[in-house]
C-alpha cells in the first residue's frame, strides 16, 4: 500500500536539522571519531598559529575565528553531514508512506574498514574488520518493492518473513513507478525500529501511521 503525503506532512517527519538521533548516526564509529578529533585539534591548532602571526592585522579576528570553527569541527560536522543527509531525501517531489511485508531475510558480512597490522614476525598482515548486516526484501499487494539493510544487532532475531513494515519511499514520479529511495522503517507487531540511518522522527512516524492507516 502506498499513501502519497499531504503538502506540510513530510516537515513533521525528517527535520531539515539534525535530531540527536541523527547526530549520534552521523558522529560515527570510533575510528571516524578519531579522524574529526584530528582534523579539528591539527587544523584549529594550525589556524590559530597563524592567527597570531597576524595579530594586529585587520584579518586577525576572521583567522581567529575560522579556528575557534575549524577546533568546533567534531561538534558541527556531524549535523552538518546529517542535515544533508535529511536534505537528500527531502528534495524529492514524490513521497509516500508505505506498508507492506517482509518477503524475505537474510545477512552479509560487510567489510567495516581494513588496516595493516604487524604480526609476532614482523610482516604486515590485511586486518579486515567486518559486521553483520541483516537485508529484508520488502512488497506490498502491488508487488516489489526494494531492500532495507542495516547493521544486524541482537533484537532484530526475531524478524521473520511476513512482518508488517512500515516506512516513507521517495521517488521522482507520480505513480511510483521507479523507487530512488526508502527511509528507516518501523515493524509495529515486533515493535522495532530498523534501517542504516534514523531519517525519521520516530514516535511522531508511529502516530502518522495510526491516522493514516486506519
Amino acid at each position: 500500500m502506498l499513501i502519497p503525503l499531504k503538502p506540510g506532512e513530510l516537515d513533521k517527519l525528517i527535520p531539515a536539522v539534525a535530531t540527536s538521533d541523527q547526530f549520534r548516526s552521523a558522529l560515527g564509529n570510533p575510528r571516524k571519531i578519531l579522524q574529526r578529533i584530528m582534523i579539528a585539534a591539527i587544523g584549529g591548532a594550525i589556524t590559530l598559529v597563524f592567527s597570531q602571526v597576524l595579530e594586529g592585522s585587520q584579518f586577525y579576528s576572521i583567522v581567529l575565528i575560522a579556528g575557534v570553527v575549524i577546533l568546533l569541527y567534531i561538534l558541527w560536522g556531524p549535523i552538518v553531514e546529517a542535515g544533508q543527509k535529511n536534505s537528500q531525501l527531502r528534495r524529492f517531489p514524490s513521497i509516500a508512506l508505505f506498508e507492506g511485508e517482509v518477503v524475505e531475510v537474510f545477512t552479509k558480512e560487510k567489510v567495516e574498514n581494513r588496516q595493516e597490522q604487524a604480526n609476532n614476525r614482523g610482516e604486515l598482515e590485511l586486518i579486515e574488520n567486518r559486521r553483520t548486516w541483516m537485508i529484508l526484501e520488502v512488497e506490498d499487494e502491488d508487488g516489489y518493492l526494494g531492500k532495507i539493510a542495516f547493521p544486524m544487532d541482537k533484537k532484530h532475531t526475531i524478524i521473520r518473513e511476513g512482518c508488517r513494515i512500515r516506512c516513507l519511499v521517495f521517488s521522482q514520479r507520480r505513480d511510483f513507478s521507479t523507487v530512488s529511495a526508502i527511509s528507516d522503517a518501523w515493524l509495529p507487531n515486533q515493535k522495532i525500529w530498523v534501517g542504516e540511518y534514523p531519517y525519521l522522527l520516530r514516535p511522531a512516524f508511529e502516530e502518522f501511521c495510526n491516522l493514516r492507516l486506519r
